[in-house]
């Protein structure tokens, strides 16, 4: 079946032809006419992989007019000699794997014709065939499918690493040589991606937030740039997060310690805490305690932008530098004396006495970031800062938190673009959670460790987090001691006393009766929004039996999250729910596990089902070795690359 006589150039060395054993009816033959060029290839293409051997493109003619082809030649990938160039200077060296193949195909397109025809078929190779096992090795049978391409990208959007991604296909496919490609060419990938989109990204970033807000009109961003008109820093926030600050914007942590991209621009998220204690990214206006570093053009910012809220520093970074700052032999010796100093105190008064007893044996008294530090306590120590509400947010703790949460999407190699998603990935998983903890709290009660009438109450009322809080006060109450101290018209003043960490501990519980209302000198009902053991000890005192209703907060509350929420020009802003790629496979593979389950009971259903699977995924409808292109639109290639935002 060859046609022309250049198939008797691929004689070999030993006067040895090897000529393919493939059937007829995918054997190419003079005279077959094909519509497009890829259909040729995709054709030569199939009857190489089932040969033996691997293709590649080879000459091509052009029309006159430059805007067809006229003759295009399809050779083996053995095509060719070996050249060395000793003026050119190699990194590494490679084997020759040509040898003047001339095993090709020709096809030509006649004047006034819209096929291509096949003019000449050289048959004949001069060396052996590859064997199947190993097909998937050469170029031009290592096919990734578009399916795959998108399930890679949305993987790396979770920082899975190339490896694992190998790994993950070779589970799904049933092995290595199943695959269809190996671990370069994933990275060939993503390294040709990645390098198109290089100086693209804020063009991407515009046209991404653009079609967030066009899906649903709540979507905020607004992107600055500065006087060169280069880009600067742009803000958003997404209709879910626009709605959690409604009920939960009260206490905001304004981190702004992130490096986390290739342009080495500030990651801001701003953190709260939800009915659940589930740390979320919201929006700005104007909460009643922000959190932030220690940086003093921010504290200038905030006491302009919020003036009426209470600005705390979070001192996770303070201590954090602690090490670096102190003495070794001082940090070493003294650290944990600091840390009961900061943590352990319930009042300013205590806070002061402690600190002042470790620098004085540390010898520390006039060390000048020490005294810096001090100087700071109003808006730094919790034992001066709880008479503001923050949601019981250690903003050590949540600062820490976020660090390591973020760090699982997010790198320094990330392009803005690449970032972005990632961030919209993390927080579809925090939403997660928070579905979650709402599904419990609906679809399950509480069990009640005491049989009381008030720990049933919060029980239905609290969320399952809260309440499992609150249910431990309530117990540790019954150890509190409670003793009058003073009493006059206007108030009762009680004392409370426990034994903690083999001290007593003491507070003082103020009884207002004008008001009808208790505080304690702890602060932790103002500081945390949950009645604390010292005051539920003097419920107890006085049989009060339920919870009153200025005690509980609605954040707290299972019913947080009801009610309208609206813009500032009166728009409900409603929460948009778009499944990504990810969801759509993962709902395919459930139906296709169902079918072949049931498939598999009789031989006659796993036939019919292999028939069916093979003429839909036959030559005819299955074009996918076409490389991708992002000539038309780079940001509809990368969205379509991600798959849409949860």
């Amino acid at each position: 079946m060859s046609g022309g006589s250049e198939s008797d150039d691929s004689v070999t060395a030993n006067g040895r032809v090897y000529i393919p054993e493939v059937r007829n009816e995918e054997t190419p033959a003079v005279g077959m006419k094909f519509d497009s060029l890829d259909l040729v290839y995709n054709f030569y293409n199939r009857y190489a992989f089932l040969a033996g051997f691997g293709i590649r493109l080879h000459s091509s003619f052009w029309g006159k007019n430059k805007k067809e082809i006229l003759r295009k030649e399809f050779v083996c990938c053995k095509q060719g000699a070996y050249r060395n160039d000793e003026t050119r200077e190699r990194k590494r060296q490679r084997g020759i794997s040509r040898c003047n193949c001339k095993a090709k195909i020709v096809v030509v397109k006649t004047h006034g014709s819209k096929k291509y025809t096949i003019s000449l078929f050289a048959e004949g190779h001069n060396h052996k065939m590859t064997p199947s096992g190993r097909m998937h090795l050469l170029r031009s049978h290592c096919r990734i499918s578009d399916s795959t391409k998108v399930l890679t990208k949305q993987l790396g959007s979770v920082n899975i690493s190339i490896n694992q991604k190998v790994s993950i296909f070779e589970v799904q496919s049933g092995g290595m040589d199943k695959i269809g490609f190996i671990k370069k060419d994933i990275y060939n990938l993503e390294c040709s991606v990645n390098g198109k989109l290089r100086n693209h990204d804020v063009e991407l970033v515009t046209e991404y937030f653009m079609a967030e807000q066009k899906k649903n009109e709540a979507f905020y961003f607004k992107i600055e740039r500065d006087g060169d008109n280069r880009f600067s820093r742009c803000f958003w926030a997404n209709a879910t997060s626009r709605r959690a600050y409604r009920f939960y914007g009260d206490v905001v942590v304004f981190d702004t310690t992130f490096d986390t991209n290739r342009y080495d621009l500030t990651f801001a998220p701003m953190l709260g805490v939800n009915n659940h204690g589930v740390k979320k990214a919201m929006p700005g206006g104007e909460p009643k305690t922000i959190i932030t570093d220690q940086d003093a053009a921010m504290s200038r910012a905030i006491s302009i932008a919020f003036p009426t809220t209470f600005h705390r520093l979070c001192i996770w970074h303070i201590t954090s530098k602690f090490f670096v700052k102190l003495p070794h032999s001082a940090y070493k010796e003294y650290w944990r004396e600091f840390q009961k100093a900061i943590w352990d105190t319930d009042n300013k008064d205590e806070f002061d006495a402690k600190w002042n007893i470790v620098i004085t044996k540390a010898g520390l008294t006039d060390h000048p970031w020490l005294s810096s530090m001090f100087d700071l306590r109003e808006s730094l120590v919790p034992a001066y800062a709880r008479h503001f509400f923050a949601a019981g947010m250690s903003s050590s703790q949540r600062a820490e938190c976020s660090h390591g949460f973020f760090k699982q999407y997010i790198s320094r190699r990330n392009s803005l673009m690449d970032f972005i998603i990632r961030f919209e990935r993390a927080l579809s998983h925090q939403r997660q959670k928070e579905l979650v903890a709402d599904h419990v709290d609906a679809f399950e009660a509480a069990q009640c460790i005491l049989p009381m009438p008030m720990n049933k109450q919060m029980a239905t009322l609290y969320t399952r987090t809260m309440f499992q809080k609150f249910e431990q006060e309530l117990i540790q109450s019954t150890t509190c001691f409670l003793e009058l101290k003073t009493e006059d018209a206007s108030k009762v003043v009680f004392t409370v006393s426990e034994r903690k960490n083999w001290e007593t501990r003491v507070a003082e519980v103020i009884y207002v009766k004008d008001s009808d209302h208790a505080s304690c000198s702890c602060k932790r009902f103002e500081f945390v929004g949950i009645i604390y053991k010292h005051i539920l000890a003097l419920f107890r005192r006085d049989q009060i039996e339920y919870m009153p209703d200025k005690y509980i907060l609605k954040r707290w509350k299972k019913t947080a999250k009801f009610g309208l929420v609206s813009d500032a020009n009166g728009n409900e802003i409603k929460d948009s729910v778009n499944p990504g790629l990810l969801i759509k496979w993962s709902t395919m593979s459930r139906l296709a596990s169902d079918v072949i389950e049931d498939a598999l009971m009789c031989e006659e259903g796993c036939e019919l089902l292999s028939e069916t699977l093979k003429s839909l995924t036959s030559p005819s409808n299955n074009d996918e070795s076409t490389p991708i292109d992002l000539s038309d639109s780079l940001f509809d290639e990368f969205y379509r690359m991600h798959g849409p935002t949860q």
